[in-house]
């Protein structure tokens, strides 16, 4: 049972998600599964622990329709689904501002719906509604700065919030996770795009933090990924694996996997696959639902998405491969292959 909250959510849906094609050609990245679940499933799952179950999608460009498809009016997953188009990728900030009117003068949650945190987030969301902050960050310490918003921080305040800095004067990340209210759509009113020609919330967050000191930040200590990236996206299916298997595997009942085949913790498989003899999965493998492995096919640290088949003794590794492939493998070459294969594709080696 969850307590429920006054508060609004929002998930950012859009983008067009260019540094993961061809993955993402045919719909959005954040569909892409995490260990057999679309990466923005885990934000809707997030958000609604937090007790917060009015939700809206910001939806935009391809694919939009799949996103509509696959979350209806979101009963199934326990929320009550809103969608609002954004026409083109405009910012972060442009897509908070379409949703004034959703939000009707209450405080709320931004979650971009990239982004995989495995922290619950209701203790945030509990300290931010207690609070007098007009918004609150989540921050995360990073290794390469220069690719996030970075937030300074001296005696425990935030004094500035600047959008990928060439050189970073601080490691700590704006995260894609926003406690707002709506004071920010005014700052947002009076904000000038960007030289990418977008409204970018850092921008905006800088600004309110001018305008009156009055951010302040949580700090998310063990795992959150913006997953942008293939690299980023096994690195996260690695971790969530190690979460949710709990030193096991995760064999859905009505899959058939034959007796001399090997599945290594931590690994996933969804509905009615077929895993013949002499295969060997994991480990950190994710395999979708009516897919086909035959023998002595290897496959490791990879996603293997819904209605594949996998044949001919290829062995895979850190790959990732979209809905409906065949690979059709040499069985004497048992060189490890690295695949990133989008939707449909065929292949014989």
């Amino acid at each position: 049972m969850f307590l429920r909250s006054k508060m609004k959510g929002i998930i950012l849906h859009g983008g067009h998600g260019t540094r993961l094609r061809p993955l993402t050609h045919t719909g959005p990245k954040q569909l892409l599964p995490i260990a057999n679940k679309p990466m923005s499933q885990y934000c809707i799952e997030s958000i609604r622990e937090a007790g917060i179950t009015d939700i809206a999608i910001i939806i935009g460009g391809l694919g939009s329709n799949k996103v509509r498809e696959y979350y209806g009016n979101g009963e199934k997953f326990g929320a009550n689904i809103t969608y609002i188009e954004q026409d083109e990728p405009r910012g972060i900030a442009h897509a908070i501002r379409l949703c004034k009117e959703f939000v009707n003068n209450e405080k709320f949650l931004v979650f971009l719906g990239d982004n995989i945190i495995q922290k619950l987030i209701a203790d945030f969301v509990k300290n931010f509604n207690k609070s007098d902050y007009d918004a609150t960050v989540l921050l995360c310490e990073v290794d390469n700065p220069s690719r996030f918003g970075i937030a300074d921080v001296e005696n425990e305040k935030i004094v500035k919030i600047t959008e990928k800095p060439k050189n970073p004067t601080s490691n700590l990340a704006v995260t894609g996770i926003y406690l707002l209210t709506p004071l920010i759509f005014e700052v947002i009113d009076n904000l000038k795009p960007s030289w990418r020609n977008e409204l970018e919330i850092t921008d905006a967050l800088d600004n309110l933090l001018k305008q009156n000191d009055n951010i302040g930040y949580e700090t998310i200590t063990d795992y959150w990924k913006d997953t942008g990236t293939p690299e980023d996206i096994l690195n996260a299916n690695r971790q969530v694996l190690e979460h949710i298997c709990n030193q096991t595997c995760i064999i859905d009942k009505s899959t058939n996997i034959e007796s001399s085949s090997s599945v290594t913790t931590p690994s996933i498989i969804g509905k009615n696959c077929k895993i013949d003899k002499s295969a060997q999965i994991g480990p950190n493998a994710s395999i979708g639902d009516n897919t086909i492995i035959s023998s002595d096919v290897v496959i490791e640290n990879s996603i293997i998405m819904s209605d594949c088949k996998i044949d001919g003794g290829l062995n895979i590794k850190d790959s990732i491969i979209s809905a409906n492939c065949h690979l059709h493998g040499n069985n004497k070459d048992k060189t490890k292959k690295i695949f990133l294969l989008g939707e449909g594709t065929k292949i014989t080696l």
